[in-house]
């Protein structure tokens, strides 16, 4: 079959795009021709793919994003395929991949009432109509069961049309044989002593990630144990902000900003805890990368997969509502504490040899070529 992916940005580092690759690359593994729809693309383009970079520019991203359906549509009648599989909310789908949770429920309950007199909330809210109202015809591949109840409470979707994948982590997030080795060999390239603590938070989008609460926890160490306790942030945004605060905390010295990048296994590896105090998240997959690589996690409990490291007893699910103050006794009480965060690695990688936590990208390939246009 000629599969139609669509998506208004690919980049190698987001957790949309790294779901995104996997599948189509493994419905192209079953034989299927794969044609990919979006305004931008970086990085390099799979041997085999047709990627389609739609030129369409608008001031505002809904008004882009409204070219783009228009100019997907056309080109579409011009030239059909047989699924049209999207990762953004559009209307004409066959297929969703359920990335972002409900857009409706954050208006109704996070934004003033009068947000849904801009044109904005109407483009997106009708994007997302298309896609759950009842008289829809697309198939909802779904990665949070959180979000679920919010779209059937809003929209009242058929539940037969949801479909629950597990989640998709790639098997090279698993530690390896190696891996102390490699811990040693990391460490000695960021000139970590033995007794070093290392916080690692991975993920684009520093502000909904929770960056800020992270600073003011490392700001807030007991002093000894700040002395020898270092932040290291990856992703793709921009990270002025962050380091001003840094530097208004007191904390610049010890906190390093980094570009997304493709070695993140090392990071997990090499590091002490993840820290992912999100505000918002649908899924998490780092959590469940850090995890299966035996790196113990704290994270707030708005995280679609913060379950996870409650299952496995793999660190700790700070409950809401948020305090900050509760965030930085839970950072002081896990670093200072080397025999729990070593019990919490081992209880991660023995959860990640008996749990589906790898299939995803299987699972929604059977159901979007057993979808029928």
């Amino acid at each position: 079959m000629q599969l139609a992916f669509i998506l208004y940005k690919y980049f190698p580092f987001g957790g949309l795009q790294r779901d995104f690759m996997r599948i189509a690359l493994e419905c192209q593994a079953r034989g299927h021709a794969i044609r990919v729809y979006t305004p931008i693309w970086e990085g390099e383009v799979p041997a085999g793919f047709e990627v389609v970079v739609v030129p369409v520019k608008a001031l505002f991203n809904h008004k882009r994003n409204e070219k783009l359906t228009a100019w997907v549509e056309a080109d579409l009648a011009k030239r059909p395929v047989d699924r049209v599989i999207g990762f953004n909310k559009m209307p004409g789908l066959d297929v969703y991949y359920a990335a972002d949770g409900c857009y409706e429920d954050k208006a109704q309950t996070l934004r003033n009432p009068l947000y849904k007199y801009w044109g904005r909330y109407k483009h997106f809210a009708d994007y997302e109509r298309a896609v759950f109202a009842p008289e829809s015809k697309t198939e909802i591949l779904m990665i949070s069961e959180v979000q679920q109840p919010l779209f059937i409470r809003h929209y009242h979707t058929p539940l037969q049309r949801f479909h629950l994948l597990p989640p998709g982590i790639a098997q090279d997030r698993r530690a390896p044989a190696n891996a102390a080795e490699i811990r040693a060999e990391f460490r000695a390239e960021f000139n970590l002593a033995d007794d070093d603590l290392l916080l690692v938070q991975i993920g684009s989008g520093f502000k909904t990630k929770g960056l800020d609460r992270s600073l003011k926890a490392l700001a807030a160490l007991p002093r000894e144990l700040k002395k020898r306790t270092r932040l290291i942030a990856i992703g793709q945004d921009d990270p002025r902000a962050f380091q001003l605060q840094a530097k208004a905390l007191g904390v610049s010295d010890q906190v390093q900003i980094l570009k997304g990048r493709s070695d993140i296994p090392r990071f997990l590896l090499g590091a002490d805890l993840l820290i992912h105090p999100a505000y918002n998240e649908n899924t998490g997959t780092v959590l469940l990368e850090a995890l299966v690589s035996g790196l113990p996690v704290l994270v707030t409990d708005v995280c679609g997969y913060a379950h996870y490291i409650t299952q496995a007893d793999a660190g700790r699910v700070l409950n809401g509502p948020f305090e900050q103050e509760r965030l930085n006794q839970l950072l002081a009480d896990m670093l200072a504490d080397d025999s729990r965060r070593a019990l919490w690695s081992c209880n991660g990688l023995a959860f990640a040899g008996r749990a589906d936590l790898y299939s995803m990208p299987q699972h929604a390939a059977d159901i979007i070529l057993a979808t029928r246009s």
